[in-house]
């Protein structure tokens, strides 16, 4: 077999594997996304509903985090033993219940019990699919395949805000029930149809793909084998206590900072514009999201095919950074303000499957598992941390730019914590 025609029958194979299982897991992680932070359009009347002032929306939208960061670990270790299929459909029912639960919400205790107990619930999902790609992709092929799942944050976006502003706006007062508790409820039950659809047509492994010719799973496999040497096959212990692993942790916490203040303030800050409307509010957050999957997927595709994720990670980390200080700037001009925000959308979202090609680059077997998890969870204490630190901004100045400075920031430190990573060896 010619080198040429060894590649298009590996192409063909690969598609093969992505029309399986990516679309699969691309609406699992956008009800999963919408469950998590749907609680920034519900802010939009909740607040106003139950009392609350703007840095107890910010604690209860990120302690989410803290329930997420205590059982990250575990839960992903766990997953990499029992297989991927049966443990995300014990994810997914336990978060979909919890979310449509949010519904109940009566006072600041009670939010922040419903969202750390979301925390528990949903730990163990995002990383648990990072990890899942490594058993079908090699590097050089991962990095569009973790494009193609993140796309779904960016789905989310462009779907859930609209949508989140119509039932707000179209449920509010139905049977008694206000428009963001209709949120909640609705937003909610889609994770459970998705969990059986996991159950059903999610496989473990390559060995367990029965839809794969006996020489296609042959072909995986030995491109997985071969994209394992050189790896640190390590004890949990050691990954968890591994250098490399808490720079890489440091550098998502960066960016994750970036994400979820983006996110959870997103419409609070297109608000600030003075669009009142939540479904308009919801249409105009759309747009950096559709921007941002547009250049997530062809940055990753280029990286991949260059195979330097280093630079184009940098790269992504000072764009988000500019995009967010210029929507500051430019304020006062709506249309130039949203411009930048949707530049920062683009950085952002690119930044994110970019950097998971660094540390699936020197990880494998149970160390990626606990590796994978810890960088997930110390990352997603931003989650905590940015939310909470916007609330009390917004609370201090009555204006959200010193926040969104904050954030810039954070993409900034990311972006220099990428330069000091040295270039992967795959």
């Amino acid at each position: 077999m010619t080198e040429n025609t060894k590649n298009q029958t590996e192409d063909a194979i690969y598609r093969k594997i992505s029309f399986r299982l990516m679309p699969l897991l691309f609406l699992a992680y956008i009800v999963a996304y919408l469950d998590r932070v749907n609680v920034g359009f519900a802010k939009l009347q909740m607040l106003t509903a139950l009392s609350l002032n703007e840095a107890v929306y910010g604690l209860g939208a990120g302690i989410f985090f803290l329930g997420y960061f205590l059982f990250e670990v575990p839960s992903n270790v766990f997953l990499h033993k029992v297989g991927a299929r049966k443990w995300i459909f014990r994810i997914m029912i336990s978060w979909g219940i919890l979310s449509a639960c949010m519904m109940f919400v009566t006072s600041a205790t009670s939010f922040y019990v419903m969202r750390f107990l979301l925390g528990i619930a949903e730990a163990g999902f995002f990383p648990g699919i990072i990890l899942y790609l490594t058993y079908w992709f090699p590097a050089e092929r991962r990095g569009r395949a973790t494009s193609l799942f993140l796309a779904a944050i960016a789905f989310a976006g462009i779907i859930g805000g609209p949508v989140s502003g119509w039932i707000m706006k179209s449920f509010d007062g139905s049977y008694g029930l206000q428009g963001w508790q209709w949120l909640f409820l609705l937003e909610g039950v889609p994770s459970l149809f998705m969990a059986f659809a996991i159950l059903l047509y999610l496989d473990d492994r390559v060995v367990d793909a029965t839809w794969l010719t006996p020489q296609e799973r042959a072909i995986v496999a030995t491109n997985i084998q071969n994209d394992a040497q050189g790896k640190e096959e390590i004890s949990i212990f050691s990954s968890l206590t591994s250098i490399k692993v808490w720079h890489m942790s440091l550098i998502y916490f960066s960016f994750v900072s970036g994400l979820y203040g983006f996110t959870f303030w997103l419409p609070t800050i297109i608000k600030a514009f003075g669009v009142a409307d939540p479904l308009d509010v919801g249409l105009l957050t759309a747009i950096p999201w559709t921007f941002g999957v547009v250049a997530m997927y062809f940055s990753a595709r280029s990286a991949d095919k260059r195979n330097e994720r280093r630079w184009f990670t940098i790269g992504a980390g000072v764009a988000g950074a500019v995009g967010l200080s210029l929507s500051v700037v430019l304020h006062d001009n709506t249309l130039l303000s949203m411009a930048a925000l949707t530049l920062a959308g683009m950085g952002i979202m690119t930044s994110l499957p970019l950097f998971w090609a660094l540390p699936t680059s020197f990880l494998t077997g149970t160390a990626a598992a606990a590796g994978i998890a810890l960088i997930n969870s110390i990352g997603n204490l931003s989650g905590f941390v940015a939310p909470y630190i916007m609330g009390l901004i917004k609370d201090a100045t009555k204006s959200t730019d010193n926040g969104v400075y904050l954030l810039a920031g954070m993409m900034l430190l990311g972006a220099f914590l990428v330069f000091l990573t040295p270039k992967p060896q795959k």
